[in-house]
């Protein structure tokens, strides 16, 4: 009976062991380069989505990263592209693939700029510029300068009626709506790779993809945070980081009460 049960118990540990095997931290190792020369481009910041941690390439491009499967790669470098991509099986299986980059320069030449060509004549010129289908609505009393909508916004009737009837609610929209994703905030300051890759930069970016909210949304909630307009203009993406943080321990602070 003793030797079944040793048995028995031999077999849960293995499965037990399998499992965390499974489940286990894998690694993605790989080289990061230069779409245009295929030159390794050093100091690429990687950052995992999902876990919220970053790596930065060295000297060769190569970057160690630490994901799951299914995890978002975030690859970002000042005068290139940045690109998001989705860990698969392969991606871990075959080690030193290879990513590259495009350089913002040839991007920009793949942009087709409409024929509108000017004749100097107001009359004639005002007819054949293309007339937008995007439209700004402001409502009375809200503190923002409005909301666009049209063909190419359509969050921003539903952004706008959702205003109407929780004007004083704007903060509690976005932030208890996504919880997960604003107490990745913490996680964000705490990673130095994205900390210093965020004080590099001025597009919001990085942020966006972090938290998976629209731009327009991190400028209204520094706004509903009393935020001056030319802090939300000027600071760079880590100090806006510092500042949503702070604004969400004090929402989290007031909803406790």
């Amino acid at each position: 009976m003793f030797t079944a049960v040793k048995l028995n118990f031999l077999k849960i540990l293995f499965f037990v062991l399998l499992s965390v095997k499974s489940f286990s931290q894998e690694k993605v190792i790989g080289i990061v380069e230069n779409d245009a020369d295929s030159k390794p481009i050093s100091n690429v910041h990687v950052i995992n989505l999902n876990k919220v941690v970053g790596v930065i390439t060295d000297k060769s491009g190569s970057f160690e990263i630490d994901v799951e499967v299914n995890d978002t790669l975030y690859f970002s470098y000042l005068g290139f592209k940045s690109i998001k991509i989705r860990v698969t099986n392969d991606l871990i299986k075959f080690k030193n693939s290879k990513i590259r980059l495009t350089e913002l320069a040839y991007a920009l030449e793949e942009v087709i700029v409409s024929p509108y060509q000017l004749t100097g004549y107001l009359e004639i010129d005002a007819k054949n510029v293309p007339i937008s289908k995007s439209y700004r609505y402001s409502i009375p009393g809200l503190p923002t300068r409005g909301y666009e909508a049209g063909s190419k916004n359509p969050g921003a009737i539903s952004k706008v009626f959702g205003s109407i009837f929780n004007p004083l609610d704007y903060l509690y929209n976005l932030f208890g709506k996504k919880p997960k994703q604003f107490r990745k905030l913490k996680l964000m300051k705490e990673d130095f790779r994205i900390r210093e890759l965020l004080s590099s930069k001025f597009d919001r970016e990085t942020l966006v993809e972090l938290l998976q909210v629209e731009k327009i949304d991190l400028n209204e909630i520094l706004r509903n945070c009393s935020y001056s307009e030319s802090f939300i203009l000027s600071a760079n993406d880590l100090q806006i980081l510092e500042a949503i943080s702070q604004c969400y321990e004090e929402y989290k602070l007031l909803n406790r009460k």
